[in-house]
C-alpha cells in the first residue's frame, strides 16, 4: 500500500523531518520560503495532505475545486491563518499543536515586559553603538517591575503560565479578562483574579498582556478606544496573534503619549513591521519568537506527526480542531 503523500510547506527540525521521511511520502519545501496561494492550492489538489505553518496563508479561495488532500497538520496552536469553516466543507480536517508551547511563550511574554519596562532594547542599542558615556543617577531610568499590576486578556494555558510567573516570580498583582469564566480556586492557583471586561481590566493595569486567539472577533480587539482605556503610562505586550491589535491606532497611542510602550513579537502582516513602529525607542521587537526553543520546535513537529498518523491510520487526531 503505498505511503502517504505529504507536503511541508517550511523546513521543520531535522529530527522531524526524519520521522516524516519514514512514515510518508513527503515533500518538503527546501527554499524555505512562504508557499503562495496558488502552490498551496495545488498542493491541496496534489497531496494527501499540506502541513501547514502560519507563515502560510490559507483563505477560502485555495479550497476552491477539486482537492485531494484530506486533512491540515497545522505547525502552531493558533490557526487564524487558515479558512476553517472552507477547509471543513471540503471535509477537510485540521489539526494543531496546544500544550507543547505554553511555556516558551509566557517565557517570551515575560522577557519582553521586563525589556520595555526596564528599557533593555534600548540600553543594548547604546552600548553596541558606542554611545555609552557610563553610569550617572538619571541614566536611563524605566520603571519598576516588582508589585505592579498586570492585566491578561484571554487566560488559557498561556495566559495562566504567564501569570504564574509575574505573580510568584515577580509579586505582581495579576487581573484578567477571560470570554468564559474562570473557577476563582483555579484563578487563585496563579495569583490571579477575574474582572468583568477587558475595559475593566485596562484601567488597572500597569502592564496589559494578550494571550488570546486571533481572528474572528479578536480581530483589532486592542483597538484605539481600547488603547486610550488604559491606564496612563501602561504598556502593551503581545504574543497572541497580530491581527489582534490595530498597528495604526498602535502607533498613534505610542507617538501621542496615551501608552507608554509596546513590546511585541507579533504583527499584522509579518514579516512586515511598520517602519514607525521600528523607529521607536519605546517599542521591543522580536521576530516571532515565542514557540523558539529546540525542545519546543521538536515537541510541535511530533505533535504533528502524531495528529497525521492517526489520522491516515483512521484514528481520530488527538488534536483535532475542525
Amino acid at each position: 500500500m503505498p505511503r502517504p503523500k505529504i507536503l511541508v510547506t517550511r523546513r521543520w527540525p531535522s529530527a522531524v523531518e526524519a520521522v516524516l521521511s519514514e512514515r510518508f511520502d513527503v515533500t518538503f519545501n527546501t527554499g524555505d520560503q512562504p508557499m503562495s496561494a496558488e502552490a498551496i492550492a495545488d498542493a491541496l489538489r496534489s497531496h494527501n495532505g499540506v502541513l501547514p505553518t502560519v507563515s502560510d496563508k490559507l483563505p477560502a479561495s485555495v479550497f476552491e475545486g477539486e482537492t485531494r488532500a484530506r486533512i491540515l497538520g497545522n505547525f502552531g496552536v493558533g490557526y487564524n491563518h487558515i479558512d476553517i469553516a472552507a477547509a471543513k466543507a471540503k471535509g477537510i480536517v485540521v489539526t494543531n499543536t496546544p500544550g507543547v508551547l505554553t511555556d516558551c511563550t509566557a517565557d517570551i511574554a515575560m522577557l519582553l515586559l521586563l525589556t520595555i519596562a526596564r528599557r533593555g532594547g534600548e540600553g543594548e542599542r547604546q552600548v553596541r553603538g558606542g554611545e555609552w558615556k557610563g553610569w550617572c543617577p538619571t541614566h536611563m531610568i524605566g520603571t519598576k517591575v516588582t508589585g505592579k499590576t498586570v492585566g491578561i486578556i484571554g487566560f488559557g494555558r498561556i495566559g495562566k503560565a504567564f501569570a504564574q510567573r509575574c505573580h510568584f516570580g515577580f509579586g505582581m498583582d495579576v487581573v484578567f479578562y477571560n470570554r468564559s469564566v474562570v473557577d476563582p480556586a483555579e484563578a487563585a492557583r496563579y495569583g490571579a483574579r477575574q474582572l468583568p471586561t477587558v475595559e475593566d481590566v485596562l484601567a488597572m493595569s500597569d502592564f496589559v498582556s494578550l494571550h488570546c486567539p486571533g481572528g474572528a472577533e479578536n480581530r483589532h480587539l486592542m483597538n484605539a478606544a481600547r488603547l486610550a482605556a488604559m491606564k496612563p503610562g501602561a504598556y502593551l505586550i503581545n504574543t497572541a496573534r497580530g491581527d489582534v491589535v490595530d498597528e495604526t491606532a498602535l502607533i498613534a497611542a505610542l507617538q501621542g503619549g496615551v501608552i507608554r510602550g509596546a513590546g511585541l513579537d507579533v504583527y499584522e502582516a509579518e514579516p512586515h513591521v511598520p517602519e514607525s513602529l521600528r523607529g521607536m525607542e519605546n517599542v521591543v521587537l522580536l521576530p516571532h519568537l515565542g514557540s523558539a526553543t529546540e525542545e519546543t520546535r521538536n515537541a510541535m513537529g511530533m505533535k504533528v506527526v502524531d495528529n497525521i498518523t492517526a489520522f491516515f491510520e483512521g484514528r481520530e487526531p488527538p488534536d483535532r480542531v475542525a
